[in-house]
């Protein structure tokens, strides 16, 4: 390693071009006017709220311009991934010293007048948020909630193979879980075919209040951590500028001369062998460059200049004189010329044109997503003669299609999943293609490759940060789990829907992904065998909390429908689509032909199911999810042979948007047609997939709405037989019959006979159960008889 890689001119340049960018973060979180201090500094000039966070940010600063140097010197490709997301002051100060930022949004110029608008908008009504925020040029990770720096960081340079994604991980973010599986990613990076991570450890010392934890252990200790985790770590620590800038530009020097080596080897000599890939632990004070105390107590290289180091200006005085010192320490006319623009040797040392990392097109994926090319679903199509009387597994049934999706579209599609995809019935994917795999392999493996494209590890956290990286630079994928277990990405869904909420509504120049893709199979109908810790149907209930804009949930009733729901996923953008199905045989209800009408509407009346006759029923038999289906078909046929006077309709439920009313969802159905389905009047007995008081909540404001009962899990569980789940639950068909019985007014006189010949059948089963270990004959062998 060369001990001064710079010369004297490369080293002032690179200082004044860090000091410029410090300077525009504390301007941001401090500055209301004044912007190139003028006029002497002034409480009006600054803000009345300040809302920010200084401590991280000189450090983003001083790796922004450090990569900027390389970038220029080795004309490179590349992302900046900031971890610590709170340090935005420094991501937009660098993205409009590089002419990126006002390219974006012209009215913040590159002069005095577009750097007073830069520092007034700032955390301010009306402006832009305080973190690395999708308004933010450059960013695919706002950082606002802690842990998944490093899995995105990877999720991005996946099929990318010129990429390098320089990702910060700050100390704190370096203490939560996601964060520290992820640094396994690298067991997964194929240097032939992807790019690369230069993962940079950020250890300022401290994060709100608290010192870090590796912060606070030996240099030995952390060193031996890393290597553990198969990195090479080089250390760059220090608080003297001249000599940081020197360490800095060294490591960078012999870092990327080691991935372009690791890279060589694999795309020319054919050597797979998983490398030990090299990163940065930077070491530096929090706050550097700020004040070293504030009134009398240490601030720079602590806890104290985690936020605003300078708070309560309008009650002293003396911080206003502080300000305005510690900014014209920065010595900004030295920096900006008259009209405030970057002096020509400041802005010569930015890259140019795409390679500046904030008009990089990877970090507006939109701009290179291509479609994929899908072959037609209707060629998967399981054959249905008469409704019911075929089987099939409806999972096993799309991984066919799948299989076909991933042989068309090898360097644009992966499927994620921790360590279920055979599990969920998709192992037809392995006839074309492996688990990716770069860590040891044994002979007797089973579909593990360096160029697998089934992305597995057991964390749900990784699988869907690989997933956003990959969709968020212009790439489509598909996550299948366990439903139960989805709920362990909750926040990271929010952060992704909040992500969308945004740029499809609020930002013109972020252009379109793919949208991410669920399949929560393994359901709760189905965990009978694992037990009540695997039964849980709640991530519905929590993902229609998101925007209408943004969120889709189906529950296809079967195989045919669950193609047709698949590939209209995999053709959307911008969106969440969360579709749940099951992977056991389960009878197959509707042709081809039906099941794309029937998706298409994503609700109707099932004409061959129900006895009304195209007439007024006496009651609606609503369902929506497979075994809910099942079972609402199961209590029609005893409806029929009980009460063959009974008119009941039947409804299923694929989208489940379409109860929501057309003005809070766009797939909502308008409410003449609601009401010309579920009627006006007549009792509703609603078989539901999930939580029951969900379909209330979507279905408050129809007309009908008094008379909807709705049946779904309440909670109850155990490891027992499949029908005995939705006997635990009340919904089972018998439970379902006895209910349209209370229910109908003309079959109050029948009710109590009715009700007491369904109770008998529960006590039946319950006993049999009990003997025999398994599910009475007439419910395991039940079909559709008509």
């Amino acid at each position: 390693m060369q001990a001064n890689p710079l010369s004297a001119e490369a080293l002032g340049q690179l200082h004044a071009y860090w000091r410029a960018a410090n300077y525009l973060s504390v301007g941001q979180i401090y500055l209301l006017d004044n912007p190139l201090l003028k006029q002497p500094l002034t409480l009006e000039h600054i803000k009345p709220r300040l809302l920010g966070h200084w401590g991280t940010t000189p450090g983003l600063n001083f790796i922004y311009a450090h990569m900027n140097r390389v970038i220029r010197r080795d004309d490179l490709n590349m992302i900046c991934i900031a971890g610590p997301g709170h340090g935005g002051p420094a991501m937009v100060a660098n993205t409009w010293l590089e002419g990126s930022y006002s390219e974006f949004y012209p009215n913040i110029s590159r002069d005095a007048a577009g750097m007073g608008r830069l520092f007034r908008q700032f955390s301010f009504p009306g402006g832009i948020p305080s973190h690395v925020a999708p308004e933010t040029p450059g960013s695919i990770h706002e950082g606002g909630e802690l842990g998944y720096a490093v899995s995105h960081a990877y999720g991005a340079v996946f099929d990318n193979p010129d990429l390098i994604a320089c990702c910060v991980v700050g100390d704190g973010e370096a203490e939560t879980g996601p964060l520290a599986a992820a640094w396994h990613s690298n067991k997964f990076l194929n240097p032939g075919t992807d790019g690369a991570v230069l993962p940079i450890l950020h250890l300022n010392g401290y994060k709100i209040a608290n010192p870090a934890v590796l912060a606070r252990i030996s240099h030995d200790e952390l060193e031996k951590l890393f290597v553990g985790y198969g990195h090479t770590p080089y250390f760059v620590e220090g608080d003297d500028p001249e000599a940081m800038h020197q360490k800095m530009a060294a490591t960078l020097d012999t870092v990327l001369a080691e991935i372009r080596e690791i890279q060589r080897r694999a795309r020319e000599e054919g050597d797979m062998t998983r490398p030990r890939w090299p990163m940065i632990i930077l070491r530096t004070p929090k706050g550097w460059t700020g004040p070293r105390e504030v009134d009398g107590l240490k601030t720079e290289g602590y806890w104290r200049s985690h936020q605003v180091p300078l708070s309560e200006l309008a009650s002293k005085p003396e911080h206003v004189k502080l300000l305005e010192s510690w900014m014209q320490s920065y010595r900004p006319d030295e920096l900006f010329d008259a009209q405030g623009a970057p002096i020509p040797q400041l802005a010569a040392l930015a890259p140019t044109g795409e390679r500046r990392m904030g008009a990089s097109p990877h970090a507006n994926g939109g701009l290179l997503l291509r479609e994929l090319r899908l072959p037609d679903f209707r060629n998967y199509a399981v054959t249905v003669d008469r409704p019911g009387h075929a089987e099939a597994e409806a999972t096993r049934v799309l991984g066919g299609f799948l299989r076909d999706v991933m042989a068309g579209n090898m360097d644009t599609f992966r499927v994620f999943g921790p360590d279920e995809t055979a599990s969920n019935r998709l192992d037809a994917l392995f006839e074309v293609t492996d688990r990716t795999w770069m860590a040891e392999r044994y002979d007797f493996d089973d579909h593990l490759a360096a160029d697998g494209r089934v992305m597995e590890i057991l964390s749900e956290h990784i699988c869907q940060g690989w997933l956003e990286g990959y969709l968020l630079t212009g790439r489509h994928g598909f996550f299948s789990c366990y439903e139960a277990f989805i709920h362990i990405v909750d926040s990271m869904f929010n952060q992704h829907a909040k992500w969308l909420k945004v740029t499809r509504t609020e930002i013109p120049w972020r252009r379109p992904i793919a949208s991410l893709n669920y399949l929560l199979t393994s359901h709760v109908w189905r965990q009978d065998h694992n037990g009540f810790s695997h039964q849980d149907p709640g991530f519905i209930d929590h993902v229609v909390n998101k925007k209408a804009d943004i969120i889709r949930v189906y529950l296809p009733p079967d195989a045919n429908t669950l193609l047709s729901v698949a590939d209209h996923c995999l053709r959307s953008r911008n969106d969440i689509n969360v579709i749940v199905a099951g992977k056991q045989p389960a009878p197959q209800w509707l042709t081809m032909e039906a099941a794309v009408k029937h998706c298409s509407s994503g609700i109707g009346i099932w004409e061959w199911a129900g006895s009304d006759e195209g007439g007024e029923p006496d009651v609606v038999m609503a369902c929506c999810g497979d075994v809910p289906t099942l079972e609402t078909l199961a209590a029609v046929d005893l409806l029929r042979r009980l009460a063959p006077e009974l008119k009941v309709r039947v409804v299923n439920v694929v989208d489940l948007m379409t109860l929501q009313p057309k003005e809070e969802h766009p797939h909502g159905l308008p409410d003449r047609d609601f009401d010309a389905l579920f009627t006006t009047d007549k009792p509703i007995i609603f078989a539901y997939h999930g939580y029951p008081w969900l379909i209330h909540r979507l279905a408050y404001r129809r007309t009908n709405h008094d008379n909807l009962h709705v049946r779904g899990y309440k909670e109850e569980g155990t490891t027992t037989t499949p029908f005995d789940m939705v006997v635990l639950n009340d919904l089972d068909r018998f439970h379902l019959v006895a209910d349209v019985m209370h229910r109908v007014p003309k079959m109050q006189a029948r009710a109590a006979h009715v009700r007491q010949a369904m109770r008998d059948r529960l006590v039946e089963h319950k006993q049999y159960i009990e003997r025999y270990g398994e599910d009475m004959p007439e419910i395991r062998n039940w079909q559709w008889p008509y």
